[in-house]
C-alpha cells in the first residue's frame, strides 16, 4: 500500500513527464503502469487523491505468483524490471511472494539487488560504455552485472540528467550505393566520434570527481 506522499508524488511527476509513464515509473521506481493511471484519473476528476488508499483485491494464480517471483529471481532481482516487465502485481505483494518463496532473500527490497558497492572505477567504466555503446544499455548493465535502472542511475549521478546516454547515429542514405572507399572512411569518422566521445566522457568524469573532492575537503570553488 502507498502512502499519499506517495501517490501524489507519482501523479504530480507523471503529469511533469507529459503523463509519460516509463519515465515516471523509471524514476521512482513504483508503481506499475495501471496503477499510475488509476491515480491520475482520481486526481483529475477531485483534484486530489484519497488521503486513504483503498485497492480491489486482486486474486493472482499460483503459476502467476511463481512467474512473477522466477522474473524477479532471473533478472537480477530487480523489483522494478519485474514490475514493468509483467505489469503485475503491486511492489509490496511482489515483495511479500518473495518472502513467502524465498525467505532466505529476507532484506529490505528497494527495487534492485542487494546493495553491492560497486567501485568508482567500474561506474566510470559502466558510464562510458553506455554514452558510447553500439549495442542496446541491458546489454552494458548485464555485463557490469546490474539491472538497467542501476545503470541509468549511475550516469545521471556522474554526468547529470540533462547529458545524453547514447550517441546519435549517422543515418546513411539508401538512394544511392556508395564506393567501397567512401564506405571505409565513414567507418573512420564514426570510429574517431566515438573515441572523442569516449574521451570527452572521462574527462567530465574527472572533473566531476574533482570537484567532490575539493568539496569534500572544504576548498572553495
Amino acid at each position: 500500500m502507498y502512502s499519499y506522499e506517495e501517490r501524489i508524488r507519482a501523479v504530480k511527476l507523471y503529469i511533469k513527464h507529459g503523463k509519460r509513464t516509463g519515465p515516471t515509473i523509471r524514476q521512482l521506481g513504483y508503481p506499475t503502469k495501471n496503477s499510475l493511471k488509476g491515480w491520475y484519473r482520481e486526481y483529475e476528476r477531485n483534484r486530489d487523491l484519497q488521503v486513504v488508499y483503498t485497492r480491489s483485491r486482486v486474486k493472482y494464480t499460483a503459476e502467476q505468483i511463481q512467474v512473477a517471483v522466477q522474473h524477479y529471481l532471473d533478472h537480477d532481482q530487480c523489483i522494478a524490471s519485474t514490475l514493468k516487465a509483467l505489469g503485475y502485481p503491486c511492489r509490496d505483494l511482489l515483495t511479500r511472494w518473495i518472502d513467502e518463496l524465498h525467505p532466505q532473500l529476507r532484506r529490505r527490497m528497494v527495487g534492485r539487488a542487494p546493495n553491492v558497492q560497486h567501485p568508482p572505477e567500474t561506474k566510470n567504466a559502466a558510464v562510458v560504455e553506455l554514452c558510447t555503446r553500439t549495442t542496446n544499455a541491458l546489454t552494458v548493465a548485464e555485463s557490469v552485472g546490474v539491472c538497467r535502472p542501476t545503470l541509468y542511475n549511475w550516469k545521471n549521478q556522474l554526468l547529470g540528467r540533462e547529458a545524453s546516454a547514447s550517441m546519435k547515429r549517422r543515418q546513411a542514405s539508401q538512394t544511392t550505393p556508395k564506393p567501397k572507399d567512401l564506405t571505409e572512411l565513414e567507418q573512420q569518422v564514426a570510429l574517431l566520434e566515438r573515441d572523442i566521445r569516449r574521451l570527452q566522457l572521462e574527462h567530465d568524469l574527472l572533473k566531476k570527481a574533482n570537484e567532490l573532492l575539493k568539496k569534500g575537503l572544504g576548498v572553495a570553488p
